[in-house]
């Protein structure tokens, strides 16, 4: 995954941060942001930390529409929705660090080396989220459990190129990710093992079946 310093120094990184007059922010574990910012129109950069963005709907159902992890970025266009049906919650002590995109696209000094480097990182993260969006509506668009989590084990083993996954959340979160029921996933995981797909111990997921296999081959299994 690209990070929005990559190729920068740190000496550079200060004076890049400087010249776009950025800020920070610290939040406790376990608490809302959203009532911190005002405006959309900034880039938060997670210093330090991890951020949940979530969804409920009236019936008090939990959907994990986002992750975001150290080095990542936030996309801030959740800022604009609906705050009673969405939050983003710091799941652990968290520093952001904001930019604001008047700073980036009036900068003075944009033959810098640096600058130039960041505004490359950029985009690539741009695309990054773009193709990971695409790969949670796979996810999503899959009609039953089975599917969804078949779809989500190959989609992590293909990223990361092995048959071990590590997940990195919960199985309470992960049913909240793929959007069902926490029990029925947790009795769907269970079939999958004594049938061979798998083999799970803590958070490592091991498939057993093989990951080169056409998507469509494997979920009608």
């Amino acid at each position: 995954m690209t990070h929005l310093f990559d190729s920068i120094n740190t000496r550079n990184q200060e004076k890049l941060l400087k010249m776009l007059e950025t800020y920070s922010l610290h939040f406790s574990k376990n608490t809302s942001i959203f009532s911190t910012f005002s405006s959309e129109n900034v880039i938060g950069y997670i210093a330090h930390g991890f951020l949940q963005v979530i969804k409920m709907d009236k019936n008090g159902t939990k959907t994990i529409i986002e992750e975001i992890y150290e080095n990542d970025i936030l996309n801030t266009v959740f800022f604009s929705i609906d705050k009673n049906d969405y939050d983003v919650i710091a799941k652990e002590e968290t520093e952001l660090l904001f930019i604001d995109y008047e700073s980036i696209l009036t900068l003075k000094d944009t033959n810098k080396d640096f600058y130039i480097q960041f505004i490359k990182n950029l985009l690539k993260i741009t695309n990054e989220k773009t193709k990971e969006k695409n790969e949670r509506i796979e996810i999503l668009t899959q009609k039953t459990i089975r599917n969804r989590l078949l779809q989500y084990f190959t989609i992590m083993s293909n990223k990361h190129s092995s048959k071990f996954i590590y997940l990195p959340f919960n199985f309470i979160d992960l049913a909240d990710y793929l959007a069902v029921d926490r029990c029925a996933m947790s009795r769907e995981l269970k079939y999958l093992k004594e049938e061979g797909f798998i083999e799970i111990k803590g958070k490592r997921i091991t498939l057993l079946y093989d990951k080169y296999s056409s998507s469509d081959k494997l979920i009608n299994l």
